[in-house]
């Protein structure tokens, strides 16, 4: 182990110089010169290496992945990503028996299927450099993201078919079934516990970073165990699931918790970056030793093996080339003649985008050496050869043809040349617009003076709050707000703080009875069906009991959140299977969010200004934040939709979030100049800023490669 982790780090100093050739092909070479001068071998147990490698791969994909475009296409994305998968199987399996006939077809089956996951690194590095036309672009990158987790079911089919030697294709069909939806429900349920085992242990003050960063880490390897092992189901699908589920709980703008993401993230980094360089350092030491025990066996010399590995990526390519073409007709035939026209240079482009790596490596290396009968595994070697060829073959045709076609001659980018590389500094407002209020001095907790520079913050966006970013600036108040009333509750008197809770109880009821006037007023004025009448009325009586259960001072058990967690995906299930209606159901939603709101916050206002009710007896921060929430509702139900608009979005979030950070780190300076706190507890305080700004720049790093 010291040995290969030694040859990852060596082979990324080489490539800084070597900047033209990508670092899995360096790490090839290194692996293979270990072999040849030193006789190293590396001895491969195939539960093991498939536990150590695919889990954290294919979960840190997941987590990783693009919620927006995962939902936006999803049509396209699980269509290329199952049945080119499947095609590229069977059409291949079939034409690489036919290329060797002494390979037995389901091991040819097995070969093609691993063949077929592609590097999602290496594509879209590919893909934005040669500048494909949007439709091809999902396609290519979409795909890659989730192929890994079909084409190794159905590896995992083809060795199993040879291993036993039986092959039933009903069996395999219900057994297909049950791995997959096991599978998934096993990551889906595994996951949901671990998250709700966090948020219990972070309730009870077991918040250390360290402890939590190692919990997670540890989260694919037990969820791929478990369901292997117990459930004898799908590891893969439950690891990519669980990965995706993580990834679609990451949806605050302000982070609660910015050290523990940060230090998360940055270990992930480490582990995905030794654990990708390991898998080609050590195919590079598999080859010599692949290349040996095909000359031994006699059926094929080094100029064959060598044909066999080019014709099978010749194979790969044309699968790829005239499967795109067809989508890409496809779309403009029953979409829009304004798409894109077919073109055969972009097809073949799109075929040349397949480089396969790391997880073809990985699952290549687990083929077991022998068969149930005892004898070996037939043509192992020469199996091992071919997708050790296919991977190399693959990284040299893209590296040669990328400086042809590209106009941005930016390197190849593949999963194991992914740096955690993130900027130098962002700039942040430096003018301290804020005064401290004029008090006695006294020292402050920690709790509070986070509470006091958030408020800062939220008078900073308040601030710069235009037309043209209003939807931002209520997301990011409103992510402010729950947070400043979490820290609320951890250092106001208890009587002071149900007094707030009464307070906003209270008016949490009126502006309730106004949602529910509104609903009965569209209703009447036939500007909504029956169906969005019903998901709303439902919506506000499920509010009511939620108010009715925190004014009774009783709270939900964890079976509550299992049926919350379920209800809502069954109403994503519902709202998948019946697309068709999206686009009236969505307007009407939008419809009543906007005038529920609006008719809340006018109900609120007339509460407050009856002659027999005391507007100043509630709490300013309890009627803020009602009011935030609820111009929040409009302006999301106004946005526009589509990836310009959410990139605007965000490009206006991230501006609003570098002035409120300027704006807490003015306030911490504030308050230590005031005497308010002490050196310790402003260095902590920046230690926060700086960690929430760091995640800030992450997430930008990450929107752009995207």
């Amino acid at each position: 182990m010291i040995l290969l982790i030694v040859l990852v780090l060596l082979s990324n100093i080489i490539s800084h110089y070597l900047t033209f050739i990508p670092v899995s092909l360096i790490q090839i070479v290194l692996g293979l010169v270990v072999a040849l001068v030193w006789k190293f071998e590396v001895p491969l147990e195939t539960d093991w290496f498939l536990l150590l490698f695919i889990a954290p791969l294919l979960y840190n994909d997941g987590r990783r992945f693009p919620r927006r475009e995962l939902w936006r296409l999803r049509g396209p994305i699980f269509a290329n990503a199952i049945w080119l998968v499947f095609l590229t199987t069977l059409l291949g399996g079939y034409l690489i028996y036919a290329l060797i006939p002494k390979m037995p077809l389901t091991v040819a089956f097995a070969l093609a299927a691993i063949l077929s996951p592609t590097d999602p690194v290496a594509v879209q590095s590919i893909a934005k450099q040669v500048k494909l036309p949007a439709s091809l672009m999902h396609l290519v990158s979409g795909e890659s993201l989730i192929n890994d987790a079909s084409g190794l079911i159905a590896f995992k089919y083809a060795v199993a078919a040879t291993v036993t030697g039986a092959f039933s294709m009903g069996t395999a069909t219900g057994d297909f079934i049950y791995i997959s939806i096991v599978g998934f429900i096993s990551g889906l349920i595994f996951m949901t516990a671990i998250q709700l085992l966090m948020d219990i242990l972070r309730r009870q003050g077991i918040d250390d970073v360290i402890f939590n960063t190692v919990l997670q880490i540890a989260t694919p390897f037990v969820i791929y165990l478990v369901t292997e092992e117990i459930t004898h189901a799908s590891g893969v699908i439950a690891v990519v699931t669980a990965g995706v589920l993580y990834h679609a709980r990451e949806n605050r703008i302000v982070e609660d918790t910015p050290e523990l993401k940060l230090v998360t993230e940055k270990v992930w980094d480490i582990i995905i970056y030794s654990l990708n360089g390991i898998v080609f350092v050590i195919l590079g030491i598999e080859l010599p030793v692949a290349t040996s025990q095909v000359i031994k066996g006699g059926q094929f010399n080094t100029g064959q093996a060598i044909f066999f590995a080019f014709m099978a990526w010749v194979i790969l390519v044309a699968i790829r080339t005239f499967w795109t073409y067809g989508y890409i007709l496809f779309q403009r035939l029953t979409k829009s003649r304004s798409q894109e026209k077919p073109s055969f240079r972009m097809a073949v482009l799109s075929g040349l985008s397949g480089v396969r790596g790391a997880v073809t490596m990985a699952g290549v290396l687990s083929v077991p050496a022998t068969i149930a009968s005892g004898a070996s595994f037939p043509t192992r070697a020469l199996m091992l050869f071919v997708a050790s060829g296919v991977i190399i073959i693959s990284l040299v045709a893209a590296t040669i043809m990328l400086p042809l076609i590209s106009t941005d001659k930016q390197p190849l980018q593949t999963r194991a040349s992914v740096s955690d590389e993130i900027a130098n500094e962002i700039d942040l407002d430096d003018e301290v617009e804020e005064e401290f209020p004029e008090e006695p001095v006294r020292q402050v907790s920690e709790e509070e003076a986070r509470a006091y520079i958030m408020r800062l913050a939220i008078s900073k966006i308040e601030e710069l709050r235009r037309p043209n970013n209003q939807r931002a600036a209520y997301d990011l108040i409103l992510d402010y707000q729950f947070i400043i009333r979490r820290l609320e509750m951890s250092y106001r008197a208890d009587t002071a703080m149900q007094k707030v809770l009464d307070d906003e109880i209270k008016l949490r009821e009126v502006a309730i009875s106004g949602e529910r006037e509104s609903l009965e007023s569209l209703l009447e004025g036939e500007k909504i069906t029956q169906t969005s009448y019903v998901g709303a009325l439902r919506r506000i009586e499920k509010l009511e009991s939620r108010l009715t259960q925190v004014s009774g001072h009783t709270m939900p058990g964890v079976m509550h959140y299992w049926v919350l967690f379920f209800r809502h995906m069954w109403r994503n299930t519902r709202y998948w299977l019946h697309s068709e209606d999206t686009d009236r159901l969505h307007a009407e939603n939008n419809l009543i969010e906007r005038e529920t709101a609006k008719n809340a916050i006018k109900a609120l206002s007339q509460y407050l200004a009856r002659t027999d009710v005391d507007e100043t007896q509630f709490d300013n921060q309890a009627v803020y934040h009602l009011l935030v929430h609820y111009r929040n509702r409009i302006e999301r139900a106004k946005a526009a939709t589509g990836p310009s608009h959410e990139d605007d979005y965000q490009h206006q979030l991230n501006k609003l979030r570098v002035r409120a950070l300027g704006a807490e780190r003015n306030g911490i300076q504030t308050l230590l100049e005031a005497g308010n706190i002490s050196w310790t507890k402003a260095t902590h305080l920046r230690q926060y800023v700086n960690y929430a700004e760091n995640v800030l720049v992450m997430s930008l790093n990450n929107e752009e490669g995207e």
